[in-house]
């Protein structure tokens, strides 16, 4: 059973991640999401509200199929606390990936203006590596908070721990919410270096040779995930 009392520790330290999103710049107002494997199930940022305004016992408890685990009220508003509206798309990345426990979901302004192209971001950079393949793919389009937009992201997703979502954002997965919000930091300055270095024509890209050497480099250094 999940006793609310347990879980505070990591609910202080999922606030700080959530504001973070829209200090670091990352994400504006109520859009973007957080979520953290708990036992059971996951914590995930409620819906509609605002950041600034949202305190520890905010955070949502649900089972991996949706279901509250925990009853909540928000006493602000004398109504239930309901779960962001892509808790699908965080259950689902934690369904089919074991091995990370936190996502990031956010509409950053860069990464979601590749998005809107349906393009992502391919190997110009070596630092490009750092989402765990050799480059980072684009998830093709589906309505938000639907199991095809979760199978997509799952997809692009594949043997990498970050993707963008076509006229959407961005997602980056981690097995702790602060290494995913890094993660999606680094996703959303690698699309401003991209788009800026675009602006004097295609930059070149490194091969596969090379992008093969430097992840394994990263992976020697424990760097990125």
């Amino acid at each position: 059973m999940i006793h609310s009392e347990n879980l505070w520790p990591l609910r202080e330290q999922m606030i700080l991640v959530a504001k973070s999103m829209n200090s670091s710049g990352i994400n504006q107002g109520k859009s973007g999401n957080l979520s953290y494997r708990i036992p059971n199930g996951m914590l995930i940022t409620p819906s509609s509200i605002p950041y600034e305004e949202m305190e520890p016992s905010d955070l949502v408890t649900i089972d991996l199929s949706g279901k509250p685990l925990l009853a909540q009220n928000n006493p602000k508003q004398n109504k239930p606390l309901n779960p962001s509206s892509e808790w699908r798309l965080h259950a689902d990345i934690l369904k089919s990936r074991l091995e990370v426990n936190a996502v990031v979901h956010c509409h950053s302004i860069h990464a979601t203006a590749l998005a809107c192209h349906g393009k992502g971001i391919p190997s110009f950079h070596y630092m490009t590596a750092i989402a765990g393949g050799n480059d980072i793919q684009c998830a093709e389009y589906a309505t938000f908070g639907t199991k095809e937009l979760s199978n997509n992201a799952m997809k692009a997703l594949e043997g990498r721990f970050a993707c963008l979502l076509a006229q959407h954002g961005q997602v980056a997965i981690a097995k702790t919410p602060k290494k995913a919000l890094d993660l999606a930091i680094e996703i959303e300055t690698l699309a401003h270096i991209y788009i800026k270095a675009s602006q004097l024509g295609e930059p070149k890209h490194i091969n596969s040779e090379e992008m093969k050497t430097v992840l394994c480099k990263f992976k020697a250094m424990a760097y990125g995930n």
